[in-house]
């Protein structure tokens, strides 16, 4: 079963982020008092398996991801899929690319990271998110019209 490890927020940029035990996500936006939730964007809230930050000797928050994972093959999500955490709904909107910021934290991280640094979301339902909440894993929802994920 796929769960919620760790939840975290940005209250400034550059600094880093917080640990929280429970959270709200705000319906198109983010986490509540997350400075990185804006309106409209696809890039809402980070997710990062627990297993690919073991492997690579990195601590929960280092690489400033919203939610960190256990169980869950993050990878292997596609943009349309919905996540149910909590109370909350969220879909999966693109891979998150490594940044050069990761150099910031360890020289070289950036390409070591490659596939490994987690899957972007977008706030469909806002909720209630906890640690050690269960994350299920919904097929990706198909418009009709124009025929692309909604």
């Amino acid at each position: 079963m796929a769960r919620v490890l760790n939840l975290f927020i940005a209250v400034k940029r550059r600094e880093p982020m917080k640990a929280v035990d429970q959270i709200t996500a705000i319906t198109d936006r983010g986490f509540e008092g997350c400075i990185h939730g804006r309106p409209g964007s696809k890039r809402q809230i980070l997710l990062v398996e627990s297993e690919a930050l073991a492997e690579l000797s990195l601590e929960s928050g280092i690489i400033r991801e919203n939610i960190t994972t256990a169980g869950l093959k993050a990878i292997e999500l596609t943009p349309g899929q919905r996540l149910l955490i909590g109370n909350a709904v969220l879909e999966v909107t693109a891979r998150c690319e490594p940044c050069s910021r990761m150099d910031e934290i360890r020289m070289g991280l950036q390409g070591t990271l490659g596939d490994h640094r987690g899957m972007l979301c977008k706030v469909i339902e806002g909720g209630r998110i906890s640690c050690g909440d269960e994350i299920r894993v919904e097929t990706a929802v198909i418009s009709n019209i124009g025929g692309g994920v909604e």
